[in-house]
């Protein structure tokens, strides 16, 4: 059994690999960037190596020096985790040419499956079900045209050695062919190093479906039943489940097989996961697969194959890597219950899911509960999301006996995780485990598109409840400012309970909850009451824990509310799963009117501008395309909102910019 391992990767697969290895008694090192110096992962680590910079390309992409890491350390292997250099083949070599062992597929493997186009030929000849469509090295525009004519419309543009929802394009006419042609061979060039694509016919209905594999190096190999992957936003997974419902138990049976023989037929070892796409009918039920594509390393929705097998994928990952044959046969693996994941984002799913950076000033999860509730995260309240890294703060993993009781238990974990400081999907899952498609469940790729509205629906209106949680919030804070006579603090001239020697005082007390008009509320301390719109309200409430507990109209409500590090700070009030980002508007405090000029489009995320469409005095209509912005490795087309006159360009091609910053200014065309 290996002894010291070196995990050449960050963030909270990182910190999971660390605790796998810390329950087999398996010493750890981390390695860091810059920015990453006092990350959670590196914490988790019993030692640290530098390597130097903050972006991927500076720090964890430098194999050499990852490699010479694990050598000074004395370490005897690497996990790659995912991403990163985890499907590098000749990272994979690399490390076994250097006396150590490389806890994923061999490269061979990764080298035969890292091009989707080659993967297929070999599918094809293990006679793994191929969805129609070109994976040829012929790559002239004209010929993949002509190509994806033939097959029909619509078809599906993809990278050859992409993944990860980059470098994909679905084209429904032949005439937007070339154009988003141009634009996925751009991305996978800068992606991948490669801009070779496949076309395939975009199957109608379909659902993402993937089956666990894992092979030892004594001939055996099983699969570890199968999770759907169906609910994504911009072609990347957002919720995962194990098992896939609406399932049969023969063409479950089918896939898995089907999986076995993708796996044996390039010699494989270790975890990996082969990924296919399943034709749904009308009501979901899952009716045909396609070999789409083999991951081959361990996947970021493990864990609900963990919670339904009872297995530690990690730690069979280092019993396979030891020489060790697998842990269990096939006729030995079960399924017991069901399983739900949901990845939380640092992103802004009303802004078209664009990721956001800043400091992460409250992070309140649920308390895990064992074989029901995990977390796994590599961010900590008070750190700081990054441009440079995937902007994912955690995972959220539910069990359940069945479908229901897993999503039961989601969506309370949901309620319960309260995090300010960036924007991010949490509220957007709470709805999304709540909807009627995913309960019934209608699962497919074009879920969360085709209930955009419901899914990205505006907050509702506030209520007297949520009033009354920021006046109990307001009134909290003024009776615990420090008093400045202290003798006489017990003094009821001191007090800030509103006690009168004679009459009942009431104050006035305005929140912009963001809506056109500051929302007003009359508090009459004695007896206590509350004054809205007419009504009237007797009400308590009491601080509970890091809650507030309000009792009005007969009913109790735990309402959370938190400040963040503005200036003043707003007041983020988070109840039934919705989070709503208020303040209290003080009549003693001077403000300044700021005007927004509807000429300036400011980028909405940190990046670099990648081209610019326009030119200066150039006429723009309405939606046409201004500049284009790469940022997480995606591209972000920049629109203009009005017509209008470009009157200035601040960046040009190849420059970085911030959040914010403003881009470029143009003038309206009003009519005469």
């Amino acid at each position: 059994m290996l002894t010291k391992i070196l995990i050449a990767n960050r963030g909270e697969i990182a910190c999971r690999i660390a605790r796998t290895c810390q329950t087999l008694g398996i010493a750890t090192v981390a390695v860091y960037s810059e920015v990453d110096a006092q990350a959670a992962h590196v914490m988790a680590c019993d030692e640290a190596v530098y390597l130097g910079g903050n972006t991927p390309q500076e720090s964890y992409l430098q194999a050499e020096r990852i490699i010479q890491a694990a050598l000074d350390t004395g370490a005897q292997a690497v996990h790659p985790g995912y991403g990163f250099l985890s499907e590098n083949a000749d990272f994979a070599q690399a490390c076994v040419n250097a006396g150590l062992v490389f806890i994923g597929a061999p490269a061979a493997s990764i080298r035969a499956m890292g091009s989707k186009s080659a993967a297929k030929a070999l599918m094809e000849a293990a006679q793994v079900p191929l969805v129609p469509g070109y994976h040829g090295d012929k790559q002239e525009p004209a010929f993949l045209r002509e190509q994806a004519d033939r097959m029909g419309y619509p078809v599906l543009l993809k990278a050859s050695a992409g993944g990860g929802g980059k470098g994909m394009r679905i084209v429904t006419r032949s005439q937007d062919f070339e154009a988003a042609l141009e634009s996925c061979q751009r991305e996978a060039k800068h992606s991948f190093g490669d801009d070779k694509v496949l076309v395939e016919r975009y199957v109608t209905r379909p659902r993402h479906i993937e089956v666990q594999v894992f092979a030892d190096q004594h001939g055996h190999c099983v699969y570890l039943f199968d999770r759907d992957c169906s609910v994504q936003r911009r072609h990347q997974k957002v919720m995962e489940e194990a098992p896939a419902p609406q399932v049969s138990d023969a063409l479950r049976q089918a896939m898995g097989q089907a999986a076995v023989d993708a796996a044996r037929a390039v010699n494989y070892q270790g975890a990996g996961t082969i990924e296919f796409i399943v034709e749904a009918d009308e009501q979901g039920h899952a009716k045909h697969f396609f070999f789409m594509e083999m991951n081959t390393r361990l996947q970021v929705e493990h864990p609900v194959t963990e919670m339904i097998t009872g297995q530690d994928l990690v730690a069979w990952q280092i019993y396979v890597a030891s020489g060790e044959p697998l842990p269990l046969k096939q006729a030995d693996l079960r399924v017991h219950g069901h399983a739900v994941e949901v990845r939380v984002y640092a992103e802004n799913p009303d802004n078209q899911f664009l990721p956001s950076t800043g400091y992460v000033s409250t992070l309140r999860m649920p308390t895990p509960i064992a074989d029901r509730l995990r977390i796994d995260t590599g961010v900590r309240q008070g750190d700081t999301i990054s441009p440079y890294y995937d902007p994912m703060i955690a995972k959220l993993i539910t069990w359940g006996a069945d479908r229901d009781s897993a999503r039961a238990q989601m969506a309370l974990a949901l309620m319960q995780t309260h995090i300010v400081g960036v924007a991010t999907n949490v509220a957007f899952l709470y709805r999304l485990i709540n909807s009627a498609a995913f309960a019934q469940p209608l699962l497919s790729t074009g879920l969360i598109e085709q209930n955009q509205d419901s899914l990205l629906a505006v907050l509702p209106q506030t209520d007297i409840v949520d009033l009354a949680a920021l006046v109990a919030d307001q009134l909290n804070r003024e009776s615990s400012q420090p008093q400045h006579r202290v003798r006489e603090s017990q003094s009821p001239w001191q007090q800030t309970d509103g006690w009168l020697v004679n009459g009942t005082q009431t104050r006035r007390l305005s929140f912009d909850v963001g809506t056109d008009q500051p929302e007003q509320v009359e508090v009459q301390y004695n007896p206590p009451v509350l004054h809205y719109q007419g009504h009237t309200y007797p009400w308590s409430f009491k601080r509970d824990a890091e809650a507030i507990r309000i009792q009005i109209a007969g009913k109790q409500h735990l309402v959370s509310v938190y400040s963040d590090s503005t200036s003043p700070p707003s007041r983020h009030l988070f109840r039934l799963g919705q989070h709503r980002q208020c303040a209290y508007l003080d009549p003693l405090a001077v403000t300044l009117d700021s005007q927004q000029h509807a000429g300036k489009l400011t980028a909405p995320m940190p990046g670099k501008v990648l081209r610019v469409q326009v030119k200066l005095g150039q006429r723009v209509a309405q939606h046409a395309p201004l500049l284009v912005i790469e940022a997480m490795k995606m591209e972000h087309t920049i629109t203009a909102p009005f017509e209008g006159i470009v009157e200035a360009i601040h960046y040009e091609q190849g420059e970085q910019v911030a959040e914010g910053i403003e881009l470029l200014t143009f003038v309206a065309i009003t009519a005469d």
